[in-house]
């Protein structure tokens, strides 16, 4: 070991106990390398550690130890590139998310017998793969879910220092949701309350082949010259389709009891649960009137899923009153700060602290908040002092288009004018 670390110290690495320190030589190899793939050297140590439990060694060490030599931070370099196919799930995240921005994603793609396609769509795991190969026609809602999840997620953060932005690759929101925070927890919630939403709503509109209007139990509080029928939204299908695909991914996974990744595989679990039951929460009876001139004599009613910006409000609040997770002896996720009352089925959990959104960081995935617009006279998140975290802002003024002079006309419609103005902007430093 002593003598090994002293002839890595001509080749970029020294032996420092049961760590090591990177020399000039691998480091620079390192970073001219893994500036290539937009990662940072400390990324790598971070990644191998935690994913490859390759020890507590440098990244050239335990990268080149087992080819039986000491090799320079060239070669070193270059076996560390065979460790990225490896590693590129870990790096990359890929997630059934990217379907909302997969352009394969239309109906007439979906023809029977296109198994090679569902082979093809980048981040289903195997399975659901299979799942995608049972139920092709699903594929394009369970794309649009995703998409309705982003959507709102964007909405709900719009005034915040991380406001859900998504990057070009099939991770959809970068490294940010390799930390199990509060964030993640809301993007896991959302996602799995936008499938739930997309597919129930399919299946009433008769788009798909294995269900249709909803079957659900007349009320019991249902006065009793109503009727109980019409088309509701089959949220019961929607529920456990959401549950078998969305969860697949996390099921097939088997991780060490105790460790870190077992703990973010409940934590992913638990929320996607949360935003799926908070669906069905919100799911009300809906009705419509019968009868001479409205009189409504007679009533048919139906089960109706609530508008989504409804869910989103409501998973907001519970990101906000979210519960701080940890692992106990036994492998199960239990409230940091027992002091408080345990987090329900319905609540979002996390077991990580939130990262700097401050600036940009691409070990943690945080695109920080310069260049975010802000609002001068507010002291909430949206404000100046908060939003670019105490760097200042800079006033511009834009060209701003809107309508203006809007009137009714018979019969029925508004027509409006297109006006011009000048406003003032602020964005941070």
């Amino acid at each position: 070991m002593e003598a090994l670390g002293a002839q890595g110290a001509a080749s970029g690495w020294v032996s420092a106990g049961s760590g090591c320190v990177l020399g000039d030589g691998c480091r620079a190899g390192l970073e001219a390398w893994s500036a290539k793939k937009g990662l940072t050297v400390a990324l790598w140590i971070s990644q191998i550690r935690g994913s490859m439990n390759l020890g507590l060694g440098c990244v050239c060490r335990p990268a080149c130890w087992p080819l039986g030599s000491v090799l320079d931070s060239r070669h070193c370099v270059f076996a560390l590139t065979l460790l990225t196919l490896l590693m590129q799930v870990v790096v990359e995240a890929n997630s059934w998310w990217s379907l909302a921005m997969n352009p394969l994603l239309i109906p007439e793609a979906y023809i029977i017998g296109a198994q090679p396609l569902c082979s093809q769509l980048v981040g289903l795991s195997q399975g659901q793969k299979k799942l995608c190969q049972l139920y092709q026609d699903h594929m394009q809602y369970i794309g649009e879910g995703a998409k309705t999840g982003i959507r709102e997620c964007q909405y709900q953060f719009r005034h915040r220092r991380w406001n859900c932005s998504t990057v070009d690759n099939s991770s959809v929101f970068g490294r940010v949701m390799q930390i199990g925070s509060r964030e993640t927890a809301f993007t896991y919630a959302i996602s799995a309350a936008g499938v739930v939403n997309a597919v129930s709503r399919a299946c009433r509109e008769g788009e798909l082949s294995s269900c249709g209007c909803s079957r659900a139990a007349r009320p019991k509080d249902l006065p009793r010259d109503w009727l109980w029928g019409g088309c509701g939204d089959n949220l019961n299908y929607g529920y456990r389709f959401s549950k078998e695909f969305v969860d697949a991914r996390e099921r097939e996974k088997s991780y060490p009891k105790g460790s870190y990744e077992s703990a973010r595989l409940l934590m992913n679990l638990h929320n996607n649960e949360a935003g799926r039951r908070t669906v069905s929460d919100l799911a009300h009876v809906s009705c419509k009137c019968h009868g001479v001139s409205g009189s409504c004599s007679l009533k048919t009613c139906w089960l109706q899923l609530a508008d989504f910006r409804k869910v989103g409000d409501a998973l907001k609040e519970k990101y906000d009153s979210g519960a701080a997770m940890k692992l106990n002896t036994r492998g199960k996720l239990v409230q940091m700060h027992s002091k408080f009352n345990a987090p329900t089925s319905h609540d979002l959990v996390y077991i990580e602290s939130s990262p700097d959104y401050c600036l940009k960081n691409q070990s943690t995935g945080s695109l920080g908040t310069v260049g975010r617009l802000c609002n001068k006279t507010s002291e909430g998140m949206d404000g100046c002092e908060l939003m670019c975290c105490g760097r200042g802002y800079d006033q511009y003024k834009a060209q701003i288009v809107e309508r203006c002079h809007c009137k009714f006309h018979w019969c029925c419609y508004v027509k409006c004018k297109r006006c011009t103005k000048i406003v003032d902007q602020f964005v941070c430093k």
